[in-house]
């Protein structure tokens, strides 16, 4: 009997974790240690900085099934996903990893004990390559493992040296092929038929054995490493029996229950492969963190939901139905990958959503682009054209794409690259952010920072800067930078503002208005009173208390609220960015809707409750993996150092931060949130205070509320009755008053029907109503074309600034005179555009001096069509 995929994960971990391996679990889809990276898309992605020796891990050998992402920038297999038998946007990479432990050999034996004892491939099947210098690795595969000379093939660096870039860590690899037969056409690696399917590269061992410095010299590593990397999906396929990756156990689960909810009896149809392979991608990447929006990761994630709800909809599917694959991928991965089981919930909801929304738009966007095909000169569809459908109906180019390739067609990508690049620069002159002051100032050294515990110390002046420039002094009245040894002033980091206060000398101060950092160094800006400073003076720094203090609280209530977000909206709500100050806090979080009244109010009560009951605020600096282990919270995305400190707030919140707490939750006093909004697709925020702002901030309500009462002559009980008496009277009003303003025009438009000329036999009329609401225009417009039974009529309204159009054309003349086009002549004459039916049109326009002018064109224009 086959293995299971699930039994073929857990037996390469078990047997790594056998030979003295760390079972490592999978970290996210989004890397947080390298910002060059947009999704993982390796195994050896977390371990980066291991390999570099910038990070210390307590063991030097370590294994996992990392979960990859390759649907974006360099690493973008989207197009090929469910035309071909091995690309995924989602796969499993398992690997083995030495950290400058073993090396080339153990590596070797590890990879074939592990294929040809534990999961029993036949040895005849399989086939090696190795770097063509590489005499080591070769002699070992021939001589210790004894693989036949004839299965071993030598090949270049193009696909047998590995480089982490154009410097640093890079060495050889060996790949490990499988024969599927002779049934499947494809000759061994390094023959002119190695891009046939028959041979299959299931593993490849990479050795970290060189430093590659910028003049191309490779030097010896002192402690060379290990990386392997094995697809998961592609040794299921082995092992059970199949050729294509699609048709293993996961994916046939997935097929079935796509084929199920959309309602087809078509299971060999690749639209269903494509649906299977999204939903893995876009439930792991709403997992991890990532939200559909317009930009970066999130555009991604849209491109694929979009492009699988496009399938569905190829193959008949009737609503919403990508969302409700979410259940069985469960089924299947749940196990291995628990977060998903514990975010069931959230990623349907979010995939439902987003589904819907594209629904609304994929008809649209369908029909234009059929219309477009219909008069398509050639094979080639238009770059404008793929653009538009991007840009106006949020078709990604790839959709456009696949489309066009189902209809024998092809998209101009170039055309769509470059109308892509216009609307870049457009937006890049319209964002010119000027640079920082802080980035002109480049200071070596590192300030210490004593503020944790000290708000006031001595410290001695390393450096004194003045428009960026280093300088010997600062004197009375002018501005600077000033640069301690040791300073007690918090710089502005994690969302929290730099501390403000003075720099003290005898005779004088430097007042401090704001601190921040460059590099490791603490700048502290401000201006001198009293007398001058100089490089090497000794001053006291004296940090604002009163001020920090409030920021202080703002800042633990910030955690307090990221705590109170997840109980009550779920595990999927992440910090996206944070403002404390001394007046009030702002937090940006991920999340896919609008709170509700009820929502606001039990994060509120939550939040309230912890400061209530007076946790400790406990600060320990401990190692990066004892701090997850304690269930620290770290900031999406976010690259720690080995050593972090963590504030932990009784069981409520603990969290990864290096910001300044009050000493007690209690200390808080009250929390109140003033607003909640969204800020980005996907991306929500809140403002609130606490405090005595809290406080004022009820207070100005109650304010308001007594003036409203005072007003409508009501109590706290009777005001919405009151209110709402108003409203309907307001709205009464408005429309008795719209109904007479449309008799006055309507009478207005009966007068004018005797103003009617003849333009070559047809009846028009052209008027400007002074004085008339514009939205009364269209009923008088329809009353002018009834009378006229036959004809063509123009009107115009408006004051300074302000001009209203519109044109009427009864149907029998729209086939010589269109709406649109009459309007839009006096429209672009008068600085504006419009639009409509053939039989109907409005515009607007600013420029109402040129608009008589302007109306004297339409009989010349007219009698050219009629």
């Amino acid at each position: 009997m086959s293995q299971s995929t699930a039994e073929i994960r857990n037996a390469f971990l078990g047997f790594f974790e056998s030979k003295g391996h760390q079972s490592v679990v999978s970290s996210p889809l989004v890397p947080g240690n390298d910002p060059t990276l947009l999704f993982t898309n390796a195994g050896m992605v977390q371990f980066k900085d291991v390999f570099l020796g910038m990070e210390q891990r307590p063991y030097t050998r370590a294994t996992s099934s990392q979960r990859c992402v390759r649907a974006g920038g360099k690493h973008n297999d989207l197009e090929n996903v469910g035309y071909t038998a091995r690309h995924h946007t989602f796969f499993e990479m398992l690997g083995n990893f030495s950290f400058g432990d073993y090396f080339k050999r153990d590596a070797i034996q590890f990879a074939w004990e592990f294929l040809t004892e534990v999961v029993k491939l036949p040895k005849e099947k399989l086939w090696v390559t190795v770097f063509e210098e590489d005499d080591e690795a070769e002699a070992i595969w021939l001589n210790e493992i004894g693989v036949p000379k004839d299965r071993v093939a030598r090949i270049g660096a193009k696909d047998n040296f590995w480089s982490m870039g154009d410097t640093g860590p890079c060495g050889p690899c060996t790949e490990i092929f499988y024969d599927h037969g002779e049934h499947i056409w494809g000759g061994p690696p390094g023959t002119p038929e190695e891009d046939g399917d028959r041979f299959i590269e299931i593993w490849n061992l990479v050795f970290m054995q060189y430093n590659r410095h910028a003049d191309g010299t490779m030097e010896p590593l002192p402690k060379p490493s290990v990386d392997t990397g094995m697809g998961l999906e592609r040794i299921s396929a082995i092992l059970q029996g199949v050729h294509s990756n699609y048709e293993i156990d996961i994916f046939q689960a997935l097929i079935k229950d796509a084929a199920k909810v959309i309602g087809t009896n078509d299971l060999e149809n690749k639209s269903l492969r494509v649906i299977a392979d999204h939903i893995r991608s876009c439930s792991f990447l709403i997992v991890d963190g990532v939200m559909p929006s317009n930009e970066g990761r999130g555009y991604v994630l849209r491109r694929i939901i979009r492009r699988a709800v496009r399938h569905g909809n190829k193959l008949g599917a009737k609503g919403a139905f990508f969302y409700k694959l979410v259940a069985e991928l469960n089924q299947q991965m749940g196990e291995a990958y628990p977060e998903l089981t514990k975010q069931q919930a959230i990623v349907e909801k979010m995939l439902k959503l987003e589904e819907e929304q594209f629904g609304k738009t994929l008809d649209r966007g369908l029909s234009i682009l059929d219309d477009a095909l219909t008069s398509l000169e050639g094979k080639v569809i238009p770059g404008e054209l793929v653009f538009k459908l991007y840009d106006t109906y949020g078709f990604p180019a790839d959709l456009t794409a696949d489309i066009a390739r189902e209809r024998d067609l092809e998209i101009d990508q170039a055309g769509f690259e470059a109308a892509m690049q216009e609307q870049r620069e457009r937006a890049q002159k319209a964002n010119n952010f000027g640079t920082d002051y802080n980035d002109a100032i480049k200071v070596e050294g590192k300030t210490a920072f004593l503020g944790y515990n000290l708000t006031d110390s001595k410290a001695n002046i390393v450096a004194l800067y003045q428009a960026g420039e280093a300088v010997d002094s600062i004197k009375e009245g002018e501005e600077g930078v000033v640069v301690l040894n040791e300073t007690p002033f918090y710089a502005e980091s994690g969302g929290q503002v730099g501390d403000s206060g003075e720099l003290q000398i005898e005779h004088g101060a430097f007042i401090v208005t704001d601190t921040q950092k460059s590099g490791d160094a603490f700048i502290h800006q401000g201006y001198m009173s009293g007398t001058s400073l100089k490089v090497g003076q000794p001053v006291v720094a004296v940090v604002d208390a009163d001020k920090r203090q409030a920021i202080a609280l703002n800042h633990s209530v910030t955690h307090l609220l990221h705590s109170a977000l997840r109980q009550t909206l779920g595990e999927h709500i992440g910090q996206k960015g944070s403002l404390v100050d001394s007046d009030k806090l702002r937090f940006d979080f991920s999340h896919f809707e609008s709170m509700s009244i009820e929502s606001i109010r039990q994060v509120e009560f939550l939040v309230n409750q912890a400061i209530r009951d007076n946790y400790e605020v406990i600060t320990k600096v401990m190692n990066i993996e004892e701090a997850k282990a304690s269930g620290a919270m770290a900031l999406f995305g976010e690259k720690y150092d080995e050593m972090v400190r963590v504030v932990q707030m009784g069981d409520f919140s603990t969290e990864l931060c290096g910001g300044t707490h009050a000493k007690r939750t209690g200390d808080i006093g009250f929390f109140k949130i003033i607003s909640e909004g969204g800020i980005a697709a996907g991306v929500r925020r809140i403002e609130a205070v606490s405090g005595p702002a809290a406080i004022n901030f009820i207070h100005s309500i109650g304010e308001q509320i007594q003036q409203t009462l005072d007003l409508v002559k009501g109590d706290q009980f009777t005001i919405s009755d009151k209110v709402k008496q108003l409203l309907d009277r307001s709205k009464s009003i408005e429309k008795e008053l719209a109904q007479a303003k449309a008799k006055l025009a309507s009478q207005a438009g009966a007068n004018l029907i005797g103003q009617a000329v003849q333009v070559n036999g047809v009846d028009v009329l052209v008027a400007f109503l002074d004085g008339t609401d514009p939205k009364s225009l269209r009923t008088s417009v329809d009353e002018l074309k009834n009378k006229l039974k036959s004809g063509i009529v123009f009107l115009a309204t408006g004051s300074a600034g302000k001009v209203s159009l519109i044109a009427g054309v009864t149907k029998d003349l729209t086939s010589k005179v269109k709406a649109g086009e009459l309007v839009n002549l006096v429209a672009q004459q008068v600085g504006g555009k419009g639009g409509g039916r053939p039989d109907m049109a409005q515009a607007g326009g600013s420029d109402i001096d040129a608009l008589p002018e302007a109306m004297k064109t339409i009989q010349p224009w007219l009698e050219e069509r009629l």
